[in-house]
């Protein structure tokens, strides 16, 4: 069986809510020194329906819950602690040092590092008429946070490209190669910058600024709720809520084109991650994450 994928997608229905048994929280899910031939995420096998999602983590567990891949961890980067929580007795707590997770930038980009929790592979979302999610997680970012001109994405939602990832020796993340779509910044994604907060996105290469927040950040618990519908025509619709206040209500093409021009495949896949990706800089950044959850939304009701 591939090492991604933790519980087939149905496991999780059945339940209810995730299981929170899983490796230790300071591991990678690939052995050290082990090198992933695979793109890093690779979507469930069965691409012609939506499978049924319903998920939850309250970070309340000792390790990390089997609804993330800590592939794209530094070792020590994730601690779960009860100090700084949103519900329950705990919230993982993820820090970033100058060199995690080491990306070589390309096209002209900047060098980039990270430490992000990314949701299980058999968990993607998808294209689809049928294919409508939400998701909710709350996140803090302490007063002491720095307040920097530094690019930063806190959580994000990449569309799939073949081949976009490799994991080298459980450190380093190899190059990007020469597709044409391996380069694309995420679909959808948080951004903290400069004490401004921003919901964006990017897709045929455009970056839209569909919502920001200056100040009023640091040290109070932020809580997102997401309801998406990923298409590349004018069927797509983003809604996001923020502290129960409706800030966007976006309808129209949310996904990049699926064509040989493009290079992302049909149906395509998108994944979720959250914490800390950033331009390189020295001083370290932390950030609190708590009350996650994602379920697939009936049809016809977004």
């Amino acid at each position: 069986m591939d090492r991604l994928a933790f519980i087939p997608t149905r496991v999780f229905i059945a339940l209810g809510v995730c299981v929170l048994i899983s490796a230790p929280v300071t591991r990678p899910v690939w052995g050290a020194d082990e090198f992933a031939e695979k793109a890093l995420l690779v979507p469930h096998e069965d691409a012609s329906t939506c499978l049924p999602v319903s998920v939850y983590d309250s970070f309340d567990g000792q390790t990390l819950s089997n609804v993330w891949q800590g592939i794209l961890l530094a070792p020590d980067a994730l601690k779960i602690q009860s100090r700084i929580v949103r519900r329950g007795h705990g919230a993982a707590e993820i820090t970033v040092h100058a060199r995690d997770k080491f990306e070589p930038g390309a096209n002209g980009d900047g060098d980039s590092e990270r430490d992000e929790l990314v949701e299980a592979k058999t968990l993607v979302a998808q294209t689809g008429d049928h294919c409508a999610y939400e998701y909710s997680f709350s996140i803090f970012l302490p007063k002491n946070f720095p307040i920097v001109p530094t690019r930063l994405v806190i959580a994000q939602w990449k569309q799939y490209c073949p081949g976009q990832l490799k994991l080298l020796h459980g450190s380093t993340i190899a190059a990007k190669d020469s597709h044409i779509c391996s380069d694309n910044s995420p679909v959808l994604a948080i951004r903290y910058m400069a004490n401004v907060l921003r919901v964006t996105q990017d897709i045929n290469k455009k970056h839209t600024i569909l919502y920001q927040r200056k100040g009023e950040v640091l040290n109070r618990w932020l809580d997102f709720k997401f309801k998406v519908r990923f298409a590349p025509y004018t069927d797509g619709r983003i809604e996001v809520w923020l502290n129960n206040k409706q800030v966007v209500n976006h309808r129209g093409a949310t996904a990049n084109p699926e064509n040989a021009a493009t290079g992302y495949p049909s149906p395509s896949h998108y994944y979720f991650k959250m914490g800390l990706y950033r331009n390189v800089m020295d001083e370290p950044m932390t950030i609190y994450v708590d009350e996650y959850r994602k379920k697939s939304l009936p049809h016809g009701e977004f």
